[in-house]
């Protein structure tokens, strides 16, 4: 359950007792426990919960589908390719706060891929969009990648193939972050067995990304 739908309950309960006790109040000359004041309260903390909750809300759930990404330089293969590997962003190259990191992978590949960033504090943060996986289709994958560093500040952009077990971890961990609003990044110690690293790039950061997201 998130933050929000906490909020917008919380908002409820305060003004169901304020509904009741007008009722009550119209129908039998009193208002019970609550006084009128005290009612009228609860009913404006109230619906002012289940406002801002349900408009937090919104734009959580939302946000991915406004999302729009930019698209970095390309690298150009050849198919039918022998193993999984990054083909946009390119090496070194300076990169948007949100782009979309794309590679390919070969034939009869049935494993996760999942992209990790890594920024100069050395944690790990594993990227997703609405599949939580990076999408795989004929060959090719690709992930939304957001970036919350300074301007020139360098990533590493690393690709792992996971697991069930790793996979599941993963959407966990990035389930969990977003429900307490707190991104903290994984430790290598942390990263499950499941997890196996496949490539990985550096880029830097085209501006400044603190804040944005």
């Amino acid at each position: 359950m998130t933050f929000e739908i906490i909020i917008v309950i919380v908002g409820v309960v305060l003004v169901l007792p304020a509904i009741f006790g007008a009722v009550r109040s119209g129908g039998e000359g009193s208002s019970g426990p609550f006084s009128p004041t005290l009612m009228i309260v609860l009913g404006i903390l109230g619906v002012g919960l289940m406002l801002y909750g349900g408009f937090s809300y919104g734009i959580v759930t939302q946000q991915g589908q406004m999302e729009r990404v930019a698209t970095a330089g390309q690298l150009q293969v050849d198919f039918p390719v022998q193993r999984v590997q990054i083909t946009s962003p390119l090496e070194g190259e300076a990169v948007p706060c949100r782009v979309l990191t794309m590679g390919v992978y070969p034939e009869g590949h049935d494993k996760d891929i999942w992209v990790l960033l890594r920024p100069s504090d050395n944690m790990l943060y594993p990227q997703s969009d609405h599949t939580n996986t990076s999408f795989k289709r004929n060959g090719e994958w690709q992930v939304i990648t957001r970036y919350g560093g300074s301007l020139d500040e360098a990533y590493d952009v690393i690709v792992f193939e996971a697991d069930a077990e790793a996979s599941a971890f993963f959407s966990a961990t990035i389930e969990e972050w977003k429900a307490n609003l707190f991104f903290p990044g994984l430790t290598e110690e942390e990263l499950p067995a499941g997890a196996t690293e496949l490539d990985s790039i550096t880029v830097t950061l085209a501006e400044n990304c603190r804040g944005v997201f």
